[in-house]
């Protein structure tokens, strides 16, 4: 531990005695001698006192020494202890949030007792959740996503940078080719397309580098879309010159969080590189200026860059609130097997506003109303490599509509598995005055919930479950009611 952390956990310990005694600072500055402010800077954790203090400090406390000096705390702030004495604080760049350390140190040693119960509560929160570690790193790295708007200047000037020392013209799509060449030539790669290949247990993978050697194994079903991100995405760990990095795609798992987070600054490098900014947002304001939807014009656009779908839908996160203004969207990804009524949402992303459709823990059905689900059906009924829709979604239960755009398309590494990416644009006056085809009559409106058992949609022809919780809800403001009425009776 550090010495910071130790000096805070002397602190509180120190507070939770004397505060046991009835004493306070004035108190037990009289008791021991020692002056009010030196007594308070121990507290607070911004001084450690010497061994001949902490001798007087126990005799007046009447408390031993070791226990004094032992880092460990009573259960009533053993959850402090715990998040003090792990890394986590320490693995997460606090600044990236606007946090100081020794601000979050002042928090923790003025209100002990009522941080002990928020961190006693997310901890219990995290348990029910069954949410670990890796889930809270990841976490971490969206909400650092949506407080920049998922947009981020510097990555995107490193971008323009490389592709002009090496003389790559970002106006023409880029082939994994390019890509290649330069990570054999520049930084020393090695390509083995044949390895992977002979290990089935490795068959969810699409690359593994080998950093002794430089090399980098590729699964070889891929196609170029696939490899040009993978290339794209080593090129930034080494013109980034991110050392703490993870070696699989998809990874399988992280050590701590600076891995996690430079995972997202090289894919988003290799989003920035593969789709320009540039080309990207005059595509958009072709699109968005025609009073009807141009299907045709947005397939070829999603095609022009050589991307995956995931791939173009992600960078539309980081270009319609930079260059657009249009900062209140979400982006969803969901996974299906064929055969499988269960539909999983394994990724999210909610800018400006926390939006309706989002991840649900507690095995609640979706609703079926949603074009992300919608167009999972359609490519599982007619057996394409890949299905596009758009629609707009009405959600009664809290006022907001959405322009919703999803692409669904096989897992190329689960046999009888498919994903959609969706996109949700809020229509607000941003957005009308942005998107002319928002009056399009072609583009079907729905009335839409997020879960069945929360869904007040009557009729619904595609429900899966009955609305237990809205019922629930209704029975209790029942209830709530005749209370009234019989106070008001015998009142």
């Amino acid at each position: 531990m550090e010495e910071e952390y130790i000096k805070l956990i002397f602190g509180l310990k120190l507070r939770q005695i004397r505060t046991d005694r009835d004493l306070s600072l004035f108190g037990l500055s009289k008791l021991s001698g020692l002056s009010k402010s030196y007594l308070n800077e121990i507290e607070k954790g911004k001084k450690y006192p010497k061994p001949d203090k902490i001798v007087l400090l126990s005799e007046k406390l009447d408390v031993p020494y070791d226990q004094l000096v032992s880092l460990k705390l009573d259960k009533n702030l053993a959850p402090i202890g715990e998040i003090l004495q792990s890394k986590i604080l320490k693995e997460i760049p606090l600044d990236l949030f606007g946090i100081h350390e020794n601000d979050l140190i002042d928090i923790i040693s003025n209100a002990p007792a009522k941080v002990n119960t928020f961190i006693s509560t997310i901890i219990e929160i995290a348990q029910n959740y069954n949410f670990g570690k890796e889930s809270f790193y990841l976490a971490s790295v969206r909400t650092f996503q949506e407080t920049n708007n998922n947009y981020f200047d510097d990555l995107e000037k490193k971008v323009a940078s490389f592709a002009k020392s090496y003389h790559i013209d970002l106006d023409h799509p880029i082939s994994p080719k390019e890509l290649e060449e330069i990570l054999i030539e520049e930084f020393g790669y090695t390509i083995n397309k044949e390895e992977l290949k002979q290990h089935k247990s490795l068959d969810n993978l699409r690359s593994v580098f080998v950093p002794k050697t430089k090399t980098l194994l590729l699964a070889d079903q891929m196609d170029d879309a696939q490899r040009n991100f993978i290339f794209a995405k080593e090129i930034a760990y080494n013109y980034l010159k991110i050392t703490e990095r993870l070696y699989t795609f998809s990874w399988i798992k992280f050590d701590h969080f600076d891995q996690v987070l430079n995972n997202f600054y090289a894919s988003y490098f290799a989003g920035a590189l593969i789709i320009p900014k540039k080309q990207l947002s005059q595509e958009l304001t072709n699109l968005f200026s025609k009073d009807y939807f141009d299907t045709d014009l947005f397939l070829n656009t999603l095609n022009t860059f050589n991307a995956s779908p995931e791939s173009f839908f992600q960078r539309l996160t980081n270009i319609l609130p930079e260059a657009f203004n249009l900062q209140n969207l979400f982006f969803l990804r969901f996974q299906n097997r064929e055969g499988s009524d269960h539909f999983q949402l394994d990724k999210e992303l909610h800018l400006s506003h926390h939006h309706s459709p989002r991840a649900n823990e507690t095995n609640e059905h979706y609703c079926r109303r949603w074009i992300a689900l919608k167009v999972l059906e359609k490519i599982k009924t007619n057996k394409s490599n890949h299905e596009f829709d758009i629609q707009i979604s009405n959600y009664p239960s809290d006022g907001f509509k959405y322009l919703v755009l999803s692409s669904a398309t096989k897992d190329p590494f689960k046999e009888g598995y498919y994903r959609s990416i969706t996109l949700g644009l809020l229509i607000n006056k941003q957005l009308q005055n942005k998107v002319k085809f928002l009056n399009d009559p072609h583009i079907e409106s729905k009335q839409v919930g997020v879960t069945c058992e929360r869904c007040q949609i009557k009729n619904c022809e595609v429900r899966k479950a009955e609305p237990i919780k809205i019922l629930k809800q209704q029975k209790h403001m029942e209830i709530a009611h005749v209370v009234e009425e019989i106070n008001k009776k015998f009142s």
